[in-house]
């Protein structure tokens, strides 16, 4: 089918081009979304009537998207979810969870603007791609954790192997510093018992020696 462009499409062409695309993607994805025309002649003719005011509208809502990106860009939210001690999250996080974060922190997105290539499934930070306008993209980062604590360790730069590695050597550490008091314990028993049973045989000599 071919259609003519209403906006800049991404690996398809600008405004105003008339492209050749699948049926399924035409009737699917641009034609309902208002992202394109049939190209009959009729929808040419109007497009090029209103060729201007599209223009126009268009760079307005790029520049909005600009403004939006500069305060988007490089910000990045928590997000709290229940994990295995491997990392593996319990669920997933989706483009709904990231436009909630990012709407939850003042900013206005929905989840059809957030790309994502797979789900994301472990904890850690993850960038993800909000796209505000056919022109304009902005990057935002996902800190998927258990809790805020350890949201800000791995802001700190710290991953998740490495926060279980320290909490496994300080667990270590804990049970070797128990064990050395139950045997520093032990061994005051030892010389307290050896002590009480050495008094009666001194006491016993000195009454012997008296005699």
């Amino acid at each position: 089918m071919q259609v003519i462009l209403l906006e800049r499409v991404a690996k398809l062409g600008q405004m105003g081009e008339v492209v050749a695309v699948k049926d399924g993607y035409a009737r699917n994805f641009l034609l309902p979304q208002g992202k394109a025309l049939r190209a009959s002649q009729a929808n040419i003719a109007s497009f090029e009537a209103r060729k201007a005011q599209l223009e126009t509208e268009n760079l307005e809502t790029k520049t909005e998207a600009e403004a939006m990106a500069a305060k988007l860009n490089g910000q990045q939210f928590i997000v709290i979810r229940s994990a295995s001690d491997s990392g593996s999250l319990y669920g997933s996080v989706t483009t709904r969870d990231a436009a909630d974060a990012a709407t939850e922190n003042g900013f206005t997105v929905n989840r059809k603007q957030i790309i994502l290539i797979a789900p994301i499934k472990e904890l850690g930070i993850h960038d993800v791609t909000v796209h505000l306008h056919p022109e304009v993209d902005a990057t935002i980062s996902l800190n998927v954790a258990r809790s805020a604590e350890e949201a800000d360790l791995q802001a700190a730069g710290k991953s998740i192997r490495e926060l279980a590695a320290e909490e496994e050597a300080e667990a270590e550490f804990e049970i070797s510093e128990l064990f050395d008091d139950i045997g520093s314990a032990a061994l005051e028993d030892d010389i307290g018992t050896d002590k009480a049973e050495a008094e009666p045989e001194e006491e016993a000599k000195a009454e012997s020696d008296e005699d």
